[in-house]
């Protein structure tokens, strides 16, 4: 049973449910509560395609902005492109506010330490436990397709889906990662420590067997494609199956491309092709 629930249907008229998904005819979105570390509940929007399911799922997680003061006021994602295109294509698409950020509250677990000696490995590993905790309420419900999740991040949440990749979670097909990576924006210096995310990619890629997609932008102001390309190589090195896609520049900072309605126009196609070798 799904707690304080709240439904829309795809004309904008709210309506109460009781929480079960079933004879739903037409595109739902509801805000749950998801059970994570610490008493924590992460606050969640789901939207449900139309049809009765079983659907595919895929799990959006979010960014992380530089400055610590925004993170109280992040709003519960939307991502409303890219999110119309994944229900296009039938999955139900879930995407949670992590620990630290939000309504969701609490402490901000995934803190990587100073600059000076970040610990990413440690930082994408908590983002990862966030995610899994998401992956384990949704792969006990009935109307999911359990072997067909696919896990979508963007810049910290990106960073945190290769990182949950390495525990290669049960029912996870494939992961995309958009822009993934922590330590960037900061003023005047760039990256924390660009070698450091090297590292910790390689760590993550010695375990991880689940196929990824990496899309970085050329013009990515975090993640230049000098630093994209050696943390994918680390990755691979050690075994992981993935794929590198550069992509074209986007508007002042390709960091946005993913987030940004018209950034779909160059990540779609790359993503439609990886995922049809997957079917």
């Amino acid at each position: 049973m799904l707690l304080g629930v709240l439904w829309l249907d795809a004309r904008g008229a709210a309506a109460q449910k009781s929480g079960d998904f079933q004879g739903a005819v037409a595109p739902w979105e509801e805000i749950i509560a998801i059970p994570a570390a610490g008493g924590i509940k992460l606050q969640t929007r789901v939207r449900r395609p139309a049809g009765n399911g079983p659907h595919a799922l895929a799990i959006v997680n979010h960014g992380s902005p530089p400055d610590a003061a925004q993170r109280p006021t992040m709003d519960i994602p939307r991502y409303p492109s890219a999110t119309d295109w994944l229900l296009s294509k039938g999955y139900m698409v879930a995407l949670p506010l992590r620990r630290g950020y939000g309504d969701t509250g609490g402490p901000w677990a995934e803190n990587y330490g100073p600059c000076r000696n970040p610990d990413f490995y440690r930082a994408g590993l908590t983002t990862g436990d966030d995610i899994g905790m998401v992956l384990e309420f949704f792969l006990s419900r009935s109307e999911m397709k359990r072997e067909r999740i696919l896990l979508i991040g963007q810049s910290a949440g990106g960073w945190g889906s290769v990182a949950i990749a390495s525990r290669n979670p049960s029912g996870v097909f494939a992961i995309l990662n958009f822009a993934g990576g922590r330590g960037g924006g900061q003023p005047q210096v760039g990256n924390c420590a660009p070698q450091r995310l090297v590292e910790a990619a390689g760590r993550y890629g010695s375990t991880a067997r689940i196929r990824s997609l990496w899309l970085y932008s050329e013009n990515d102001k975090f993640f230049g494609p000098q630093l994209s390309r050696g943390m994918f190589d680390a990755y691979v090195q050690g075994g992981a199956p993935a794929q590198y896609v550069p992509l074209p520049a986007f508007g002042n900072d390709g960091h946005r491309v993913f987030a940004a309605a018209a950034g779909r126009a160059l990540w779609q196609p790359p993503v439609e092709e990886f995922l049809a070798k997957l079917k």
